[in-house]
This record gives C-alpha cells, structure tokens and sequence, in this order.
C-alpha cells in the first residue's frame, strides 16, 4: 500500500503556481486557465503556455515561493506514516521545482515527487521558463501534463488525497480516497467513497481512525462516504 498526495490547494495552502503565475505573468494566464476550465484545452498545454509567461529571476521566483505556506498539519502525517511503513509519494499537475523548494523552506526533506519538470535558461532578456512533461501519457483522457491515473496503476493499493480538478479521473482508480475542495462535490456527483478532510490535522484524526480496517483486508474497503 502507497500513499499518493496531491500538492497545489492540497498540501500548500494556495496554489502555488497561481501565486507564481500572478505575480510574475501577464494577465494572459487567466485566459489561458478559462480555457482549460472549459474544455477547449488540456492542462498540460495549459500549463506549458502559462509557464511560458513568466519573466523573474531565479532570485525573485524563490523569494516568491518561500513565502507560500503548506499545511501545518502535514509533517505529523508524514511522521504517522513512516511509523507504519506506509510509503508517501507527491503527484502533482503543478511544477516540480515550486514543489521542492516549498518542501525545503518547510523543514520537509526528500520525498518522491512526481510533477511537471521546469526548465529554465538564461537569455538576454532575462530568466525564460519553460515545462516539461515526463509523467504523461497519450492515452491520458485529460491530456494532462502529469497522469495521475497512469502514476498509480502499478501500485496494488493506493490511498489517494487531493482537493481539485486533476484529482477527478484518480478519484475513480484509487482505493481508498480523501477529499476535500472541488473534489469532494466530484465524488459526490460520480458516487465515489471518499472520507472528507478540511486540513491534515483533521484528516490525520480519521486516518488513524480507518488505519487498521485499511491494513487488515487484502481486497479493496467498502466504507461510508464521510464529509
């Protein structure tokens, strides 16, 4: 059993690439975020043209992203679940580099993190930013940069945590899940189980609760959908 946990609204009190994006881009990444919201273009694409237009250095970025806070709760579940030999593992639609340094200026050392990969080169006119994708897949239905579907699938069970729309399609796959945000309204609609959360130090509490009925079957759970 793997723990796989979403990071942007999830771990990180704000979405820390909206933080970058409306500090150092234009106002075009909004427009390029409403396409995506309506469908007309998958987040990957999304992702890589908001990327595309930001313009601050290195210093400034990090300056920025030591500012964003995560979860204070969430240093105690990763201690909870290195006592119980549960491994945990970030899946992000987000950017890796945002990621580690929001970890680091927390005091959490190395995790595995699996999200979009930043590249950054130095031009004239400065820093110029663009992503990559490793963890895609081509038959990803939300043409996402990072498919959290595929990133799981070799894992024989999964508790799942996350909060927004790049949680939706892994909500369906995962074995146990934890909600909170948009995906807690997805899982309803679609009749998913899932245990709602409003912070770790909440979802801690009913984790701990639910820990040993999790471990004790081989199979998948039933269980009651809590919110």
């Amino acid at each position: 059993m793997r723990v796989f946990c979403d990071f942007d609204g999830t771990i990180s009190v704000d979405d820390a690439t909206d933080v970058v994006l409306s500090r150092f881009a234009s106002s075009e990444w909004q427009a390029i975020e409403g396409q995506w919201k309506q469908g007309l273009i998958g987040s990957a694409e999304c992702m890589r043209r908001q990327i595309a237009l930001i313009r601050a250095s290195k210093r400034e970025l990090d300056d920025l992203l030591d500012t964003v806070p995560i979860d204070p709760g969430f240093s105690d579940f990763l201690d909870v679940c290195a006592g119980l030999g549960l491994p945990v593992s970030i899946v992000s639609d987000g950017v890796d580099y945002f990621i580690h340094r929001i970890l680091a200026n927390n005091g959490i050392g190395v995790l595995p993190i699996i999200a979009n990969r930043l590249v950054s080169l130095r031009g004239e006119g400065g820093t110029v930013y663009s992503l990559t994708a490793p963890f895609s897949s081509p038959t990803c239905t939300a043409d996402a940069g990072v498919c959290k579907c595929a990133v799981i699938e070799g894992t024989a069970r999964q508790i799942y945590i996350g909060d927004g729309r790049s949680d939706f399609c892994v909500s369906a796959k995962a074995s146990i899940v934890f909600a909170k945000g948009k995906l807690v309204d997805h899982c309803i609609e679609q009749g998913i189980p899932f245990y709602g959360f409003t912070d770790f130090t909440d979802l801690l509490q009913t984790f701990k609760s639910v820990l040993p009925d999790i471990t004790r079957h081989d199979h998948v759970m039933s269980y009651s959908t809590i919110v």
